[in-house]
């Protein structure tokens, strides 16, 4: 997540510089053989083009949408976790008041603390439909920030959380965060067949186990559920037929803009950089929704889910005044992870 008040003018340009070069390219190549060569057939009616244009733009607005909806919904997710875990913690501390000393509290706590880890390092695991392999996204998070849970191991950030059992247990399993929260739920049902909480107070500490799976499979649903493929396909396909019909279908238009004055004969190449700019728009707007339909994937514009874990950790912690506080995430050049 940018963290800044915006993406300096730099930083963009960078990022679209490849796009941009791209635009003037296939913007010089039709306004060059038109006027070298004389090839005046090149120019079509730009009646068509124009339809063709106003189809795209409602296409890529409504991926744009799609791809704000699916960011939206997993901050929502993770705003559900982080009130979730607060009362979850807090009945857990309070209806065990008195087993605070023997680190029963202190145990669900740490179990928790590896379902958040747990989860968070599922959902950073690349798919194939993801951005982040594409040489622009590659590029700009080399330079800018890096993604903690591709630099740190699972079992170096999970173990300070469970007993050797537990993280052996654990580690065996595929969904290793689902494992995490079953082994939270016997815990409390023993700690009910102990005496240690009464029936409504087991039922409460389980229903918050529930709405952590929810969060979870909720989480999961956008993690494993790509913006369809069909929708990004024509979105690909037509944008890129607009963007190489736009200077053909205006050639006509640009020589005649020069007529009469002295710029007749040398006006169509004002077409160069006016197409130039309506291209990079297009395929700019594009690229911007594209990188924002995984919410999850290590991107510059992911839920920071690695800081909201670290948050929930030091909350929690701090109501049993516990020290062991976790290093606050901090944005790195305004990226937040």
């Amino acid at each position: 997540m940018n963290a800044g008040k915006r993406y300096n003018p730099l930083e963009f340009g960078i990022w679209t510089r490849r796009t941009f070069l791209f635009c003037f390219i296939i913007s010089s190549i039709p306004v060059l053989l038109f006027y070298w060569l004389k090839w005046g057939f090149l120019s079509i009616p730009w009646q068509p083009i124009a339809v063709l244009g106003t189809a795209v733009a409602f296409i890529v607005g409504f991926k744009n949408n799609a791809s704000y909806n699916r960011l939206w919904e997993a901050r929502q997710i993770y705003g559900g976790i982080i009130n979730d875990s607060r009362s979850f913690a807090v009945k857990a501390r309070d209806f065990l008041q008195e087993h605070e000393t023997n680190a029963v509290v202190n145990k669900i706590f740490d179990r928790h603390f590896a379902w958040l880890t747990f989860l968070r390092y599922q959902l950073r695991e690349p798919r194939v439909w993801e951005t982040l392999s594409g040489k622009q996204a590659r590029e700009y998070m080399e330079g800018h920030y890096k993604v903690p849970e591709w630099t740190e191991e699972l079992k170096d950030a999970v173990t300070p959380f469970l007993s050797k059992e537990e993280f052996d247990r654990l580690m065996a399993k595929k969904n290793r965060a689902s494992q995490a929260l079953a082994l939270q739920s016997a815990h409390i049902n023993e700690l009910y067949r102990d005496g240690a909480i009464t029936d409504l107070q087991q039922l409460q500490l389980q229903q918050s186990i529930t709405s952590f799976y929810d969060q979870q499979g909720k989480a999961e649903r956008i993690k494993n559920f790509p913006y369809p493929r069909h929708f990004s396909s024509i979105t690909t396909y037509l944008l890129h037929i607009f963007v190489y019909l736009l200077p053909f279908g205006l050639l006509k238009e640009g020589a005649a803009i020069g007529l009469g004055t002295a710029l007749e004969g040398y006006s169509v190449f004002l077409l160069i950089p006016l197409t130039t700019l309506i291209c990079w728009v297009f395929i700019t707007l594009d690229d911007v929704g594209e990188n924002s339909l995984n919410p999850f994937e290590g991107g510059a514009n992911d839920v920071p889910i690695t800081q909201i874990s670290k948050m929930i950790e030091t909350d929690m912690k701090e109501m049993l005044d516990r020290k062991d506080l976790p290093e606050p995430v901090v944005p790195v050049n305004n990226i937040l992870m």
